[in-house]
């Protein structure tokens, strides 16, 4: 079964929108956009311009950067629109559905009922949030309304990674019936591969990246689809005609230039040392019944009385992550890696908590 055969038929059929970007070069005397013929800022001269829809130095850049031909990556505002957009193409309103595997990305969730489509979760085990693999298999087996398979590679919030081996199985299963969509958001902090080189052998297989955490560049919200040009052709038709405003992409250039590599190692090995470290706050704590540290630049904690923790830390102006709308979750808390500062003024906090509680720090 092809790609097209997958999406809505309304999408394939659809005349997509042709913006006056697209249809002709930012070049020459530009009367064609109805922009305003000169820019109100001096610091911005071409603010007054349409940025290009897939602007082709970033393509070429980010397509560089993760070993793929340019036909095979889509910039996208985030992660988010590319989950977005999957979802819009693949799903039909109250016919199609996802799978994903609570607790999650809660954007799967979100694209999928924004849609319309039915949402099929797996969860994951209670005690330890491992993934279960036989649950993917058997609900993807048995249920027909599945076009999306999302999947997180480290996941978040549990920072888990994915087996080679179920990675196989779940391709081999959605071959012909759906897509399946892992999302590498916190890809670099981890030392397995990408599972991008996958793509070549999967015409199914779909792989989200992003600037924003690893490349220190979350307000930039610039992410990428990859995947084949099939996939990258659909998702073309409904995207806005420009995602990616012209300060954005300027500022995305200006993050991978240079050796970006050698900044993106420094910041990776801090990241590593201040996560030693955040573990070691975290250790022998009363009120801490357990700790994942996965592989991502966060750790997930259980505790004694999350949201009352949670709290306490706010007060003190240390800002953590709660999950009072995820039951699996009510006693976690997620703690990014910070400074080692910032690791400093926590452990600070955690002292206090535990000495008001009458625990003394041990």
């Amino acid at each position: 079964m092809s790609i097209e055969a997958l999406a809505r038929p309304e999408i394939v059929a659809m005349q997509p929108y042709s913006s006056a970007r697209r249809e002709a070069p930012g070049r020459g005397i530009l009367l064609n956009a109805n922009e305003a013929p000169v820019a109100l800022l001096d610091a911005a001269p071409n603010l007054n311009r349409y940025p290009d829809p897939q602007p082709a130095e970033l393509v070429s850049r980010l397509a560089g950067l993760y070993g793929v031909g340019e036909d095979r990556l889509l910039v996208t505002r985030g992660s988010d629109e590319g989950i977005d957009l999957l979802t819009r193409v693949f799903c039909r309103a109250g016919v199609d559905a996802i799978l994903h595997c609570p607790p999650a990305f809660g954007m799967y969730r979100i694209a999928a009922q924004t849609q319309g489509a039915a949402v099929v979760p797996v969860p994951r085990r209670d005690t330890d949030f491992a993934l279960d693999e036989a649950g993917v298999l058997d609900a993807l087996a048995a249920d027909r309304r599945i076009r999306l398979v999302f999947l997180t590679s480290p996941s978040n919030p549990t920072g888990d990674v994915l087996a080679p081996r179920f990675v196989e199985r779940v391709l081999a299963a959605a071959s012909g019936r759906a897509l399946v969509v892992i999302d590498e958001a916190y890809a670099e902090f981890c030392a397995r591969p990408s599972h991008i080189p996958l793509i070549d052998t999967h015409e199914h297989l779909v792989v989200l990246r992003t600037l924003s955490k690893a490349w220190a560049a979350a307000g930039l919200r610039c992410g990428s689809v990859i995947a084949r040009p099939a996939v990258i052709g659909l998702l073309q038709r409904i995207i806005a005609p420009y995602p990616l405003p012209s300060p954005v992409i300027q500022l995305a250039l200006e993050t991978l230039q240079g050796d970006p590599a050698r900044r993106q190692r420094e910041l990776l090995a801090q990241t590593q040392a201040n996560k030693a470290r955040l573990l070691d706050v975290l250790e022998n704590r009363g009120f801490v019944r357990q700790v994942l540290p996965g592989e991502a630049n966060f750790v997930l904690v259980r505790v004694d009385d999350a949201p009352g923790l949670l709290a306490a830390c706010a007060r003190e102006g240390v800002i953590l992550r709660g999950f009072p709308n995820e039951p699996a979750l009510r006693d976690c808390l997620r703690i990014t890696v910070g400074t080692e500062d910032e690791l400093q003024r926590l452990g600070a906090v955690f002292d206090h908590w535990e000495t008001a509680r009458g625990e003394a720090p041990q």
